[in-house]
């Protein structure tokens, strides 16, 4: 079953890498809207499948439509449509026939910890010295190009990686660009953008080092970027604000949730540092018509209590920002109800 795609437009670790400005995406805002960009645009609002693992599939998809989200992030794994699995055609056909009667978007998410190695976190990945391996996480990719593609994602996620032990920089950007090379022309045939989320501790892990893939890659059409708000407040030079409107012309995912300075931990929104209203704002202004999802991986045990408290939070940030009616009711304190309270 094909659909139609529209493009648009954790533990607690310290990030200790250095960044400097991105070379192709200026330190200084960028001040002029995107073409035909209108001036408010609506946000759409997701929650992420790998917050809600303890949940049968169907199960979390109805939680959320339920709650008004606007669409799901769909990591692929072993329990939420497993890429790996038989009658991975048939078992997709079925989804997108749930989520077209729910109402939800998507986007496929690539993130799944151990959905190809039991023992390997993330592994392997696209910088693995095995050229075997890096083939298994570059058929993962472009299985996902097919599952979007026939769900009508609006773009598939993916990251780098960690720099594997003894393996020089260069060495690591050439193994990059050339496994995510037949994963372009799938997502090129498939027309459904590759969306590289720059992650602390990979090897592509800030805006500069998404722009220097793009350069490598000569600025393919269908290569975009997943931008994390968390992660631009952990370690960018730029606010999170500023680094939307540096990145808009490549933004094609986002990922939201708190984060604190110089931590790479995904907080519930009121428990680290960002000022959201600045956030939402800039993204509306920059004319994002994607998913903006919650992403709150280590917080999947209140799965649904996060995503309940999540959207009211996110809905009256955009009201503040945009000036827009608030369209769903707040609940309260995201954090107000901790793990094992009966309330």
């Amino acid at each position: 079953m094909s659909r139609t795609t529209t493009a648009p437009g954790h533990s607690a670790e310290t990030a200790s890498r250095a960044v400097s400005d991105p070379p192709g995406i200026s330190a200084e805002p960028a001040t002029a809207p995107l073409p035909d960009a209108p001036a408010v645009t609506p946000l759409r609002f997701g929650y992420g499948t790998n917050g809600l693992a303890d949940l049968r599939l169907d199960d979390a998809l109805a939680l959320l439509a339920d709650l008004g989200y606007d669409g799901v992030g769909l990591t692929l794994d072993h329990m939420h449509l497993d890429p790996l699995a038989p009658d991975l055609a048939a078992r997709t056909e079925r989804l997108a026939r749930r989520l077209d009667e729910l109402g939800l978007g998507v986007t496929v998410e690539t993130g799944a910890r151990y959905v190809l190695d039991p023992r390997r976190k993330h592994g392997p990945s696209l910088l693995d010295p095995d050229p075997d391996d890096r083939a298994r996480r570059v058929d993962l990719l472009i299985r996902a190009v097919r599952v979007a593609a026939d769900l009508g994602a609006h773009a598939v996620h993916c990251f780098s990686g960690i720099t594997p032990p003894g393996t020089d920089p260069d060495t690591a950007w050439d193994r990059l660009a050339e496994a995510l090379t037949p994963v372009l022309e799938a997502a090129t045939t498939a027309g459904v953008p590759l969306a590289v989320e720059p992650e602390p501790g990979h090897l592509l892990a800030t805006l500069a080092d998404f722009d220097r893939l793009r350069r490598t890659l000569g600025d393919p059409e269908h290569l975009g970027l997943t931008l994390d708000i968390g992660h631009c407040q952990c370690l960018e030079p730029l606010s999170p604000a500023d680094c939307i409107r540096a990145a808009a012309p490549w933004l094609r995912h986002v990922q939201i949730e708190d984060m604190r300075r110089g931590i790479h931990e995904h907080l519930p929104f009121g428990d680290g540092e960002i000022d959201f209203p600045p956030v939402l704002a800039a993204l509306s202004a920059a004319g994002y018509q994607g998913l903006t999802v919650v992403e709150l991986p280590r917080h999947s045990h209140a799965g649904p209590h996060f995503a309940e408290h999540s959207l009211p939070f996110l809905r009256s940030a955009e009201a503040a920002a945009t000036g827009s009616p608030l369209l769903v009711p707040p609940h309260g304190d995201p954090s107000a109800t901790p793990e094992g309270s009966t309330s």
